[in-house]
């Protein structure tokens, strides 16, 4: 069974940069897609940014440019540098890993964390 723990959330202001953090833990199942999604209230969850072994990446549209996706396999850790931050990344951001291929989302994430709230001001 594989655990995920986010951290780093936090209250900034518009135009501040956050960093999140997930650990990975637990033996037993090859993952290799690590992504971070994110749920504002109100409305459904939406994919921010995934990233493959290989190192290859997909950002949604509206992050594109301002957050950063990475990933440190020996660390079993995953990352998202989120920079110039507005009201609207408002959400709690959610760890997520699945076995298979990132281009491969759509057909649903092996695991998921509890989540990290993020919150920008304007």
């Amino acid at each position: 069974q594989v655990q995920l723990v986010e951290s780093g959330g936090g209250s900034v202001q518009a135009g501040g940069s956050l960093r999140l953090s997930c650990a990975k833990s637990g033996y037993g199942y090859r993952i290799y897609c690590m992504g971070w999604f994110r749920q504002a209230p109100g409305k459904e969850r939406e994919v921010v940014a995934l990233i493959n072994n290989d190192g290859t990446t997909i950002y949604a549209d509206s992050v594109k440019g301002r957050f950063t996706i990475s990933r440190d396999n020996a660390k079993n850790s995953l990352y998202l540098q989120m920079n110039s931050l507005k009201p609207e990344d408002t959400a709690m951001y959610y760890c997520a890993a699945r076995g298979g291929n990132c281009y491969a989302w759509l057909y649903g994430m092996d695991y998921w964390g509890k989540g990290t709230l993020v919150t920008v001001s304007s």
